[in-house]
């Protein structure tokens, strides 16, 4: 068997290789701007694309392509050859240092919030070098992939890389500027690390073929629930199915060859739902690699006759899949901000990373909500299997403790400064091996990172990634402005830990508010945050309101992650991905209902009545047959009522892109929602031969 070591990276175009492949100084110049965010040295972009070129054609690669995250969803690549006209027309094969750093995609059908006409059909990639470049295999065909950022030809947005990237650079700023305020002199750059956790469905794709509705939108509209769910809660961490390892062991080897590190696997608590985890990774290559493991698990199952769905609710009744975003922000010197130590100067910058991540979800915990917004987590978010839609944070019983003494802490002096921030000295030991989850949290401490659990499936986790930056930056920005103003221009590095402590004791009673340590699940919590004011988006077109605040536009502006028109441009596109998927969603349904569903009702109405025919002429009388037929032909017209209903509300307009949301999640939604209920109550009514779609229990039992 080969070993893992022998096959780990190699379709990526890693360090080792670049160092094999370029000059010493190229190579340094390179690594330089991928570890250090030093701007790339242009002049070294041509060895660079040669080298890029050699590699990619020694493993069989023919083409060149950007892979840019536009906002639709999902990835986008257009394919180029290497081949060119050398001198005398002959062919040859060429990369040039243009190719590799800038590509015009036509960007006419990509979507831009009304940025630029649709004749406006300039667009451009731009190489992002802090994530490698790899090769991309379909049968015996490999392209080499640039990462890449997506820009209109003004240089506005039409990506989520780009802000991601932008939030990183003003996190970067805000940290390294507090910590040299702090006297820290080492700290050049941060680096944000990320662990995304994915849950997905596997399902039999032969059963799927009976299912249009989750071939069409990647999720059940309908489905009688079964007798046999999840409430034995058999199939959480239980035994692996032989083939479900084997589809798991296929995955794990096409990502390391792919260099990315999954480290877990196991049963999720759906029956037939699993997760995977890697290592945790610098936030942008961790984010590309996530994009790549939702390919790879569609490609891998459909190898092994399976589909792999990643939509946040394929089926009602049983849990949604989500992704925990772990997140924590360090810097070059190998520290982590949310890692206690016994380095007291460490311990206040633990304290105040804490405190910084406070004041953020304080002022900005509304578009935390709307950066995880979308039709498919509306379904999931709120329900006892993910965090509600109300933003808190979760502590854990010792930080809150040493919080709260904090607080009440009458004046900071010297003796509270060492005995806070020996407090934090002995978090390590205490907070990792006691400190319990709180899985009904969004937003929970746990350990020495957060974890953000109110991500959807299918989601690109970089809007969620910049969000996270964002509000970290301003919190250091605002814990940086207050431990200035109160500073002496002489003082001593025992007085700025005092005055920084007096910040923190200041900004925890400030957000005292929105700290909440039970269960996030309870209808209480529900009524206590809206005393406490906390927004509780319940929908997409309600959260995607909250980035209209004032506040909010500014800090995007402010902070260089989005100008007010690149912001508006994306709720705009965010309305119409929502708008899009909940037509076709309610379209598809009524063509289900109409051609599949009603005639099964008829079928056994049709079966029932000649039965009942038949019986009375030999003089044979049932009463519950006749009630029988009596409530399916109810329910085939209120059947009919309904999608009618459906199709009339269809045709309804309405001015404009946020009043179409509002009635698609509202009005539309509760249509659809009594359409479900009685053809539902019709599949436990109709027999198996004449129902043609595969019941919850048949999806849901083939593994």
């Amino acid at each position: 068997m080969q070993s893992i070591h022998d096959y780990y990276g190699e379709l990526v175009f890693t360090k080792k290789v670049m160092e094999q492949k370029l000059s010493k100084i190229i190579y340094k110049k390179l690594i330089a701007a991928i570890d250090n965010l030093e701007p790339l040295d242009q002049s070294i972009a041509s060895e660079v694309a040669h080298a890029m070129k050699e590699w990619a054609l020694e493993n069989g690669a023919t083409h060149f392509t950007h892979w840019f995250q536009p906002q639709r969803g999902g990835t986008a690549q257009k394919h180029d050859s290497f081949i060119d006209y050398g001198e005398g027309e002959e062919i040859i094969e060429r990369f040039s240092a243009s190719q590799l750093v800038q590509s015009e995609p036509d960007a006419s059908s990509f979507p831009s919030g009304g940025i630029r006409s649709t004749f406006e059909a300039r667009g451009y990639t731009a190489w992002d070098p802090t994530s490698p470049v790899f090769l991309l295999e379909a049968g015996k065909t490999k392209t080499l992939v640039i990462p890449s950022v997506f820009l209109s030809w003004t240089g506005e947005v039409l990506d989520i890389k780009t802000p991601l990237l932008r939030s990183l650079t003003a996190l970067n700023e805000k940290v390294i500027k507090l910590q040299k305020l702090l006297g820290n002199k080492n700290a050049k750059h941060t680096k944000v690390f990320v662990g995304i956790e994915q849950e997905y469905f596997l399902l039999s794709k032969e059963i799927v073929k009976s299912r249009p509705d989750i071939t069409v939108v990647g999720r059940t509209l309908f489905g009688s629930k079964p007798a046999k769910g999840q409430q034995m809660e058999d199939h959480y961490f239980g035994n692996i199915k032989e083939n479900i390892l084997e589809f798991m062991e296929d995955v794990d080897h096409e990502l390391y060859r792919k260099g990315i590190p999954v480290k877990t696997r196991h049963n999720e608590v759906a029956p037939n739902q699993f997760e995977l985890a890697p290592l945790h990774q610098e936030a942008n290559l961790a984010i590309d690699n996530n994009l790549q493991v939702m390919e790879i698990l569609k490609k891998v199952a459909d190898k092994h006759n399976m589909t792999a769905l990643l939509h946040e609710k394929p089926f009602a009744g049983v849990n949604g899949s989500g992704k925990h975003f772990n997140w924590s922000i360090g810097d070059n010197t190998g520290e982590n901000y949310f890692e206690p130590s016994k380095s007291p100067l460490k311990n206040i910058s633990f304290i105040l990373a804490v405190s910084a991540v406070l004041l953020g979800v304080k002022k900005f915990g509304g578009i935390l909500r709307a950066s995880v917004a979308d039709a498919g987590n509306d379904h999931r978010l709120g329900a006892n299997e993910a965090p509600p839609a109300i933003m808190s944070v979760y502590l854990g019983e010792y930080i809150d403790d040493l919080l709260n003494s904090i607080e009440k802490a009458s004046e900071i002096d010297e003796k509270e400064v060492n005995e806070i921030t020996l407090g934090v000295q002995n978090l390590p030991k205490v907070n990792k091996d006691y400190s319990d989850r709180n899985r009904t949290s969004p937003v929970a401490f746990t350990g020495n990172k957060f974890e953000f659990r109110a991500l959807g499936s299918s989601a690109n986790p970089s809007e969620v990634g910049a969000t996270l930056n964002l509000l970290a930056a301003y919190g250091f920005d605002e814990i940086y402005k207050r431990i200035a103003a109160k500073k002496a221009d002489n003082a001593a590095e025992d007085d700025i830990k005092k005055k920084a402590l007096e910040v923190v004791k200041e900004i925890i009673i400030e957000t005292k508010n929105i700290r909440f340590e039970k269960n996030g699940y309870s209808e209480d919590w529900h009524k206590e945050a809206a005393k406490r004011g906390l927004p509780n988006a319940k929908n997409t077109p309600e959260a995607l309101k909250l980035f209209f605040d004032g506040s909010v536009i500014k800090t995007f502006a402010e902070y260089n992650i989005l100008t007010e028109r690149e912001l508006r441009s994306k709720i705009d596109i965010k309305l119409e991905n929502y708008i899009k998927t909940k037509e076709i969603e309610y379209k598809y349904a009524i063509k289900i209902v109409n051609t599949l569903l009603l005639p099964a009702v008829l079928k056994q109405i049709n079966m029932l009545t000649k039965t009942s025919r038949n019986l009375n002429k030999l003089d044979i009388k049932t009463v519950s047959l006749t009630e029988e037929i009596k409530t399916l032909a109810k329910l085939y017209d209120e059947i009919k009522k309904y999608n009618a209903g459906l199709e009339s509300f269809l045709a309804e307009e309405y001015k404009d892109l946020s009043e179409t949301a509002d009635k698609f999640a509202s009005k539309g939604a509760k249509i659809l929602e009594r359409l479900r209920e009685n053809i539902d109550s019709a599949e436990d009514l109709v027999a198996d031969e004449y129902w043609p779609m595969a019941s919850y229990q048949k999806l849901l039992s083939a593994f």
